[in-house]
This record gives structure tokens, C-alpha cells and sequence, in this order.
């Protein structure tokens, strides 16, 4: 190995992104560009079964999504590829050619009834159950006579019974006795590698200096270090992270909610919210802060800041977050993503044809009755992206902007109002916003036209007059509601509200 620090993340394809994956790739990719090192993509898809290639664009495509980009990998090539697996079965006939012919590997030829046998027999004795070692020492003519017989076999190292240690870079010294260990399996044939000597053999061969992965991966570190010492090979460095806990402290995993990237991002996380809440996730900055791009915390990550302990999934912390990005994006960037969620909850949809004013910046209802402007839509976002913890609330909150609302008649009511008062005063903000120029119609101009409609009690007009514009118990101000909707809307439905309440 060189001396220049070469990282990988090295997803399996067999299913879509999850959070975990996703933190180690931005952390491999944090330390890389800390480094200034080279951040590679590799994708371990031995296994045939449950490797599919969509699972492998989704988990890339996500990656790039929250901005990650690798200097090598599968898509964009490089010096070290192939960097799929399933590519480089011939590298890996090498090395397990080397270590047969070595006797440092052998052949065992036990079917998978007499293993199972074997675990059970050690399990009824009291014993841990392992390989026992059955086929360590069949003569070449047996291994010969089994292989002419067409006998299935895998490939198991002689594990050593020795201690072993490795310096973890967030855990210390770890220690191990291999004698623990069996025989561990390491391919199912000279075509066919398993994953510990796989990714001993890419690791070397790809010049890897460091790996960073999850906590779980600790068990497989001891098995790999004696490969690759049965192979003469270096061993690189290796930091394993802090698993991700739900709210129970349990590990993370469906039963806790949403941990797939692709939901979060369609349930309204922006993908910089989720960078910024992953990388809290068992790291800690040297300060105070907390906000932070991806930029900002390449030049602050460092291994020596991540904890040992697993960390807690905190869906507050991650709300809080989503809700300051989506105050800081700008409308234009915001537009985009706000239609895209409007269409798919089929409130609006694109103007097939141009508007009067003979621009296309337009968007029907679903029925086409009601037109509504990008202007339009950007004043709804202007007063409701303050509340606003993740994008998808937007429909529920907002709906009845491109809706005409549906009314509860107790909640029409303020108080003690019986429903002729209610009719009462929303007959008076009919009256009253008939005579308003529509010219001027804004949300000062209307406050200040209401103001000699209120007796002792606000809440006898504007809890109405809320309640007919939106058909909720909570929105937006309705001066707000009011100056958006705009004045032929407002009228209408004061008019409906009206018609309900008295029949």
C-alpha cells in the first residue's frame, strides 16, 4: 500500500439505501476529503441470490443525492476496477488457488445435513458449535476421488489458535482468540469467493489504507486479519462506527419507523437536513454548533470525535433540522419541490396551455374549474414554510388554497355563538369584502376593513371567517388566507359557508 489515504464504501445490492448505510459512506467520504484522500465506490454483490441491480442504482443514486461524489467505483471507472465483484472473479481464483495449493485452505466436502448435524450434536454437549474440522486433513486422493465423484465442496481456511489484536481507531486495542474461532468458510468454490476473503482480497488490491464501517462488522475483523495474513497481505486500518439506535436503544430497524433514505426524501426530508442529522449521529463537532454543510464538515470531521456508544435516532433533533433548511432555502428552490408534492397529492396539476397572459407558469385544479399562478403558490409557501417540519404537511396544511374547503358546523361556531350568529357575521364580511377594491386587496387593507365590524369579541368574526376560508381548526392567519385567496375566492366561499351554516 501507498501512503496516500484511500477509503471505500462498499454497499451490498440487496436493498434500497438504508440511514446506516448512508452514514458510512458520508463518514468514508468526510474522512477522505479531510485527508485528501481518495473516497472509492465498490459494490460486494457475491452474493447472487439476493444482488439486484436496481437496489445497485438506487443505493448510488441516493448517495449522490445527498451530494456524495467518489473518485472511483463502477460508474466513472478507475485504476483499481473493476469494482463490482461479481467482475473480478478471476483476481479472486487466484489468491484461493494460492492459499489450496499453500495448505493454508482446504476443501471440506460436508453436505449441509451433516453440518447441521455436527451444530446440533455440539449444542445437546454443551459446546459452542463449530466446524469441527471434519475434511482438515483428507489426503489428496480422497480430495481427488470427491471432486471426480462431482462432490459439492467450499473452501475453509486453517484458522490458527492463536491471539490476535488490532488497533480499532474509535474502540482501541481489541483482542481475540482464534482458537475460538472455526475453520471459517471462505468461498464455495474456486468461482465462487465468500465475503470475509472478498473484500480481504479487494481491500489489498485496491490499495484500501482505512476502513470505516459499522460496529457490526467487528466480529468479521479477526477472520479477515488471518486472511490476510495467510496471504501475506497488509492489513489496513479499520474504525469501526457506533451502531444507530432507535428511541428504545435497541438497533435501528423497521419496526422503529422509516429507515430507508429513498421514504425519508419522499416524505419531505431535504437531503441536506439528512447529511447534517446523519453526520450528529455518533460524531460530535469541537463546539457548539450543529448546522453545518457538507463542506463545513469535511473541515471539521476527524475520527478521534466519534463515539463508541451506539446513537440515538432522535426524530425531534432530525424535524428541527428539516424545518431550518426549509427556512433557508431560497423560494426559487423551494417552487420545485413544493409542485412536485402539490401534484402528487393531485391538488394541482401543469396548465396544458398558456395562461391569458401568455406565459406557461400556470397550474389548474385537478377538475380545471381554478387556475392558480407560480406567485400564487410562492405567497402560500412565504406563510406556512415557518411551521413546516418536513415538505409532505405541506397538502394537509394547505389544501384548501386549490380546494374549495368542506365545513363542520361546530366548528364554525366561536364559543358560545349559536349558528344564526355565525350566519350573521359571515353575511357582514360578505358585505364588507364586496365593497373592497380588489386593486389594493392586500393583507393590511383587509384588517383594516374589518375593524368596524368587531364588538367586544375578535373571535366572533375571524373565527368564522378562518374557518369558511380554510374549513380547519388550525391555518394560517386568515388576513393571510384572505389576501391570497383573493377576492372572488373569499367571496365564494363566505357565500358557501353562509349557505351551510343556515341549512
Amino acid at each position: 500500500m501507498d501512503g496516500n489515504v484511500r477509503v471505500r464504501m462498499a454497499p451490498s445490492p440487496t436493498g434500497n439505501l438504508h440511514i446506516g448505510t448512508a452514514r458510512t459512506a458520508l463518514f468514508n467520504w468526510l474522512f477522505a476529503r479531510s485527508q485528501g484522500g481518495t473516497f472509492v465506490m465498490r459494490i460486494e454483490d457475491t452474493d447472487k441470490e439476493r444482488s439486484i441491480k436496481a437496489y445497485e442504482e438506487n443505493i448510488l443514486q441516493g448517495l449522490r443525492g445527498l451530494g456524495l461524489d467518489w473518485d472511483e467505483g463502477p460508474d466513472i471507472g478507475g485504476a483499481y476496477g473493476p469494482y463490482r465483484q461479481s467482475e473480478r472473479t478471476d483476481i479472486y481464483k487466484q489468491y484461493l488457488q494460492k492459499l489450496l495449493d499453500e495448505d493454508k485452505a482446504y476443501r471440506c466436502f460436508c453436505t449441509k445435513e451433516e453440518l447441521e448435524a455436527q451444530e446440533q450434536e455440539m449444542i445437546s454437549g454443551g459446546e459452542a458449535p463449530k466446524y469441527r474440522g471434519i475434511c482438515r486433513n483428507l489426503q489428496p486422493e480422497q480430495i481427488q476421488n470427491n471432486i471426480a465423484k462431482g462432490k459439492s465442496f467450499i473452501i475453509r481456511v486453517r484458522m490458527p489458535a492463536k491471539k490476535i489484536s488490532f488497533h480499532d481507531l474509535i474502540r482501541g486495542k481489541i483482542t481475540v482468540d482464534t482458537g475460538l474461532l472455526e475453520d471459517i468458510a471462505i468461498a464455495k468454490s474456486t468461482a465462487e469467493p465468500l465475503y470475509n476473503f472478498a473484500v480481504v482480497v479487494d481491500d489489498f488490491a485496491m490499495n484500501i489504507t482505512h476502513v470505516i464501517r459499522g460496529e457490526d462488522h467487528v466480529s468479521n475483523t479477526p477472520k479477515q486479519l488471518i486472511i490476510q495474513e495467510l496471504l501475506g497481505f497488509p492489513s489496513p486500518q479499520y474504525a469501526h462506527l457506533p451502531l444507530i439506535l432507535g428511541p428504545d436503544k435497541s438497533k435501528l430497524s423497521k419496526r422503529h419507523g422509516t429507515t430507508s433514505v429513498d421514504e425519508y426524501l419522499h416524505d419531505g426530508y431535504l437531503p441536506e437536513a439528512l447529511v447534517n442529522f446523519i453526520a450528529l449521529l455518533g460524531w460530535h463537532p469541537s463546539g457548539d454548533k450543529e448546522l453545518f454543510t457538507l463542506d463545513e464538515l469535511a473541515l471539521e470531521f476527524s475520527l478521534d470525535r466519534i463515539q463508541k456508544s451506539g446513537a440515538i435516532f432522535n426524530m425531534n433533533k432530525f424535524n428541527w433540522l428539516n424545518n431550518y433548511y426549509i427556512r433557508k432555502k431560497s423560494m426559487a428552490e423551494l417552487m420545485p419541490l413544493a409542485v412536485n408534492i402539490y401534484e402528487q397529492a393531485s391538488l394541482i396539476t401543469a396548465a396544458s396551455l398558456p395562461d391569458k397572459a401568455g406565459t406557461t407558469d400556470i397550474y389548474h385544479n385537478v377538475d380545471g374549474t381554478d387556475a392558480f399562478s407560480s406567485e400564487y403558490i410562492e405567497k402560500i409557501l412565504a406563510i406556512t414554510r415557518e411551521r413546516l417540519q418536513k415538505l409532505s404537511e405541506l397538502p394537509a396544511a394547505t389544501d384548501f388554497f386549490f380546494t374549495m374547503p368542506t365545513y363542520n358546523a361546530s366548528l364554525l361556531l366561536w364559543r358560545r355563538m349559536t349558528k344564526e350568529q355565525v350566519a350573521l357575521s359571515l353575511q357582514k364580511l360578505h358585505e364588507v369584502f364586496s365593497e373592497l377594491d380588489e386593486t389594493v386587496w392586500t393583507t393590511q387593507t383587509i384588517s383594516a376593513a374589518l375593524e368596524p365590524l368587531y364588538g367586544a369579541d375578535k373571535g366572533e368574526i375571524l373565527w368564522p371567517l378562518r374557518v369558511a376560508l380554510s374549513g380547519k381548526q388550525f391555518s394560517p392567519g386568515p388576513f393571510d388566507i384572505a389576501a391570497i385567496l383573493g377576492k372572488d375566492r373569499v367571496l365564494k366561499r363566505i357565500a358557501k359557508a353562509q349557505e351551510f351554516i343556515q341549512s
